[in-house]
């Protein structure tokens, strides 16, 4: 990370999916940091297979694209809007966090969102989603999904400061940069690069709206191409 800046710090975040490769070692590094229980998720990767014409020669070939998703820190977010109880705020750092102390657990939050990003605790029965790590921020250390990426996908940091890392991608990629379901209005402050060239815009349609990723979408999804392509035997044993 960047020195300190002398004013107070605003985080922003831009992802390259060019530079992903599906490896999903953000989505482990933050279960692990923020200790998300099994079956929910902060993080969490998507991939999408399509055809797509070779430009040296001309013919069709499948390709896979991934896409990493987190809570886009909405600066008109719709959980903030949909709790009733306050424990939503968008803080001036950016981040958009939820109070442990005022959330009481009746989920409004999660049908609101379009990104799928909040989860209910299954233990404290309260609701939690990504906030940059904010206790990382705290002792001036990178986010756990950004820490550990080997393909260098995620470029975060102060948006004050002239010299931080989203500054100067911002700088070099900026008027390639979209957001994601840009239809729902939320004007998420995490930014893309790659959606609709990349990553085709029919992947938004893999993100749920109103609840929390799936755990089981990997699996419902190459179902039919794990089937067995061999006759199925008919000898009887025994």
């Amino acid at each position: 990370m960047t020195a300190p800046t002398a004013t107070a710090p605003k985080w922003g975040m831009a992802l390259d999916l060019e530079r992903c490769i599906g490896c999903h070692a953000c989505s482990v590094a933050c279960k692990v940091e923020n200790s998300v229980p099994l079956g929910n998720f902060r993080t969490k990767v998507y991939y999408y297979d399509f055809t797509a014409i070779n430009p040296f020669n001309k013919k069709e070939t499948m390709k896979r694209a991934f896409l990493p998703t987190l809570c886009m820190q909405c600066e008109d977010a719709p959980c903030l809007i949909a709790c009733e109880q306050d424990a939503i705020t968008r803080d001036a750092d950016g981040i958009v966090r939820i109070s442990e102390d005022k959330c009481d657990g009746d989920r409004s939050c999660i049908k609101a969102c379009p990104y799928g990003a909040i989860h209910q605790d299954p233990v404290t029965k309260l609701a939690d989603k990504c906030d940059f790590c904010s206790h990382r921020l705290e002792a001036d250390l990178l986010p756990a999904c950004v820490e550990v990426c080997p393909a260098d996908v995620f470029a975060f940091g102060d948006l004050n400061d002239p010299a931080s890392r989203i500054n100067a991608f911002n700088r070099r990629h900026g008027k390639e940069l979209s957001v994601l379901k840009p239809e729902e209005k939320t004007r998420p402050a995490v930014k893309y690069r790659g959606i609709g060239t990349v990553a085709p815009r029919a992947m938004e349609k893999k993100i749920p709206k109103g609840r929390n990723h799936d755990p089981f979408s990997y699996e419902v999804d190459t179902w039919s191409q794990l089937q067995s392509t061999f006759a199925r035997s008919t000898v009887k044993k025994g």
